[in-house]
């Protein structure tokens, strides 16, 4: 199951209850508050406690939260302010029992508040008691509406199966199809074990209300899992007569298309998928897998498969780039891959493995300029890898930026952990580099280390 969970609680969950209280640290003056009746003992033990719960000291925590609660001398908004705090180290020992008594009596004297609910959830999940949680769950969907998913999987675990189907249903009405709500709308079907039912069920109610779109959807998906493809076939088709705007049906259509060898409808209908808002990304990239498959199996298809590629905005990651660089560099077209990997880079900076592929290839096309220019950059973003370090020397020697890639060779070799080959491959490098500079000794020096590594076949 899954959690929403923001998890962006304030640290003090009082700031909230009562936002007077503050601690200046300005010209070194005592800590002072707006409320009256708070004592330097309960902010001296209030504030412990903080501590020691952000060094993980969860039981000196809570004996500072004690004298806190002693020293609020019956002031509600601070108690209710300590017992929150208590809760959640009690969590943190899986002193769970005491965990929830604390959020019980926060809101008992508080009201219900979505940090103090969200925290019980956690109390909830951890014990494993779905039952208790789903009324709690309920209550957070109204604050936030990311939390039906997290009770239509209580649902699940409930054995609610019908409940979960129909919120299952409301979620794709409103945000279009999910692959993982598609996934556990299949377990629900297989443990209950009656899809013929479930079936029939839809086929009635498409014969009462041919207008509504996720019962059509719902039926193309069960259809296909029986292996009723002609069936989920013609209901698709009857899904797109009925409503011509739909964009979803694509999702199906597509496939049965390719796999009928109708090409061009099978385009259109990505065409459709690629351009649609309604469909997730994950399920654009499980349909532009399905069209790489089909283009190495068919080749001549690969301009319709750089034009897909173009119906992904620029907000999109650079997986969809890298995906299709794979493509190229298996048909041996590294030219091409180097061309998808380098725009892939642009947009998705972040994605290790696409800046590793791209860098590689920039040294082996000799677009050293450009490989200096982009390691510079990721080594910024990850600074830890010895290889972006390593291509970045190379790139500087060859650019003549000579002490730019002694000081990189240098930096990255620190960052080495048991790799043998790459130690090797930064030695040589280094005594290139230095060799260029002119200081034979310490190209020599290098040269002889590297020459003293062994690498076992």
């Amino acid at each position: 199951m899954t959690r929403k969970h923001a998890h962006i609680l304030l640290i003090i969950f009082g700031m909230l209850l009562f936002p007077g209280i503050v601690v200046s640290q300005e010209d070194d003056e005592t800590p002072t508050d707006d409320l009256g009746n708070v004592s330097d003992a309960f902010q001296e033990n209030f504030f412990e406690g903080l501590k020691q719960k952000g060094i993980e000291n969860y039981e000196l925590a809570l004996t500072a939260l004690r004298k806190a609660e002693m020293a609020a001398k019956g002031d509600a908004e601070n108690i209710a302010v300590v017992h929150f705090e208590m809760g959640k180290n009690y969590s943190k020992l899986k002193q769970f029992e005491d965990a929830k008594m604390m959020y019980t009596q926060v809101m008992e004297s508080q009201g219900e508040r979505l940090d103090v609910l969200e925290a019980l959830y956690d109390v909830y999940y951890e014990q494993q008691d779905y039952k208790a949680a789903i009324p709690l769950v309920e209550k957070l969907t109204k604050y936030d509406s990311d939390y039906k998913e997290d009770l239509a999987n209580l649902y699940h675990r409930t054995e609610q199966y019908e409940k979960a189907l129909e919120l299952l249903d409301e979620l794709d009405e409103d945000w279009g199809e999910s692959a993982l709500r598609n996934a556990l709308r299949r377990q629900i079907y297989k443990v209950t074990g009656n899809t013929e039912g479930a079936i029939t069920n839809l086929e009635d109610k498409i014969d009462k209300n041919p207008k509504k779109e996720q019962d059509y959807l719902n039926l193309i998906f069960l259809y296909s899992e029986q292996g009723k493809t002609e069936k989920a076939f013609d209901t698709a088709k009857e899904l797109l007569k009925n409503q011509p705007d739909s964009e979803l049906v694509h999702l199906a259509l597509y496939k049965f298309y390719l796999d009928a060898g109708d090409i061009e409808k099978a385009l259109n209908s990505m065409d459709v998928v690629f351009s649609s808002s309604e469909v997730d990304k994950d399920s654009k990239y499980r349909v532009l897998g399905d069209f790489i498959g089909f283009a190495n199996d068919n080749p001549g298809y690969e301009a319709q498969l750089e034009a897909i590629v173009d119906k992904f905005s620029t907000e999109n990651s650079g997986q969809v780039y890298e995906q299709l660089g794979n493509y190229f560099i298996v048909k041996d077209q590294k030219e091409k891959a180097l061309q998808f990997y380098e725009k892939g880079m642009a947009i998705d900076p972040d994605n290790y493995s696409l800046v590793k592929n791209t860098l590689l290839l920039q040294i082996e096309f000799r677009k050293y300029e450009e490989a200096a220019r982009n390691s510079t950059g990721s080594l910024e973003i990850f600074p830890a890898q010895p290889l972006l370090y390593l291509i970045n020397g190379v790139a500087n020697i060859e650019i003549d930026q000579l002490d730019q890639a002694i000081e990189s060779l240098e930096t990255g070799v620190d960052y080495l952990l048991d790799d043998l080959k790459m130690e090797k491959d930064f030695y040589e490098q280094l005594s290139i580099a230095y060799s260029k500079k002119g200081n034979d000794t310490k190209a020599a020096a290098f040269s002889k280390k590297a020459s003293e590594i062994n690498i076992a076949n």
